[in-house]
């Protein structure tokens, strides 16, 4: 039985490039400039580098990093399908000091590389959740201080104030997650994702939060569940109404966020719960498996790029 992980793009620079440009370019290469692909040839020489095409109709050279989140890294393209790797096969996530001493590189290097990552992770032209009789769930919690400070009450606690928020929509028997960080969870800003992400025609089920009793939902439906009566699970006639999918998830995300990383600066916590619903959308429950899912993630690397500067 052979490792994946000795699979020729892992260890050789002209493997995980020609890997890349079949999943990025599955029609040939195009040019990042001009977007031409009929006068393209690929530069050879022993001082060219690998992967290196001439476009003949702007005349300038690019690789199959150019556009994307590689853009400007030194860092080998092994180096990178490794960590994608790492980084999709593991349920809740690979700290990037795990990736520094893995990869052998910089721990800023392995840092900025695991936000590139996630940077592919997040879903661009995302369609609404649900659909007609079919059911999406709804919560928020609340994890980590907020990075500014929140004026203390009376009685000395700032309560929920304090905590960064977060908003999740799970489309229940084998949907997507969409998670959000929001300012604040209030009204005004639930029902705005709802109205956003959520088709009309769904049946959305929550728990007995004013957030989501008080509010205008445009949904078909709307069922609670009433927590602080110790109601979990609800079973009717033609349905069986909770929120325990979309609890499973922040679970899974908490204990990520916790055991794995342990700091999160508040301005990147978007990125990691783009990493977070990424693995969930394409989990194995649903039939992706590692290689499918690293497949998927590769072809999201077009068109993001990460400009900030490296910083702890």
């Amino acid at each position: 039985m052979t490792s994946v992980l000795s699979d020729k793009r892992f260890h050789d620079e002209e493997a995980a490039y020609a890997w890349v440009e079949a999943r990025v370019w599955p029609e040939g290469p195009i040019c990042p400039h001009c977007g031409g692909m009929d006068r393209i040839s690929k530069m050879g020489g022993k001082s060219t580098r690998i992967g290196v095409y001439k476009c003949y109709q702007c005349r300038k050279p690019f690789t199959v990093k150019v556009g994307t989140v590689f853009e400007a890294s030194h860092v080998p393209m092994r180096f990178w399908l490794q960590a994608m790797y790492l980084m999709i096969s593991s349920k809740k996530g690979v700290s990037s000091n795990q990736l520094h001493r893995t990869l052998g590189v910089t721990l800023k290097t392995a840092w900025f590389m695991s936000h590139r990552v996630r940077e592919a992770m997040k879903i661009v032209g995302i369609k609404p959740l649900g659909g007609a009789e079919k059911v999406v769930e709804a919560d928020e919690t609340y994890f980590g201080d907020r990075d500014i400070v929140v004026k203390r009450t009376k009685r000395g606690k700032s309560g929920h104030a304090s905590k960064r928020s977060i908003v999740a929509l799970v489309e229940r028997g084998g949907g997507s997650v969409r998670s959000f960080h929001v300012d604040h969870a209030d009204k005004a800003t639930v029902t705005k994702i709802i109205a956003e992400n959520i088709a009309s025609e769904s049946y959305l089920h929550t728990d007995e939060s004013r957030l989501y009793t008080d509010a205008p939902l445009h949904v078909a439906e709307h069922h609670t569940v009433v927590h602080s009566g110790e109601e979990y699970v609800r079973y009717e006639r033609d349905r069986t109404v909770h929120s325990n999918t979309v609890e499973n998830v922040f679970s899974v995300f908490k204990r990520g966020m916790k055991g794995i990383y342990q700091h999160c600066a508040e301005k990147h916590l978007h990125r990691y719960l783009a990493e977070f619903d990424f693995r969930y959308n394409n989990r194995v429950a649903i039939g992706v498996n590692d290689e499918a899912r690293a497949d998927r993630v590769v072809k999201g690397i077009v068109g993001k790029r990460l400009k900030y500067k490296i910083s702890h």
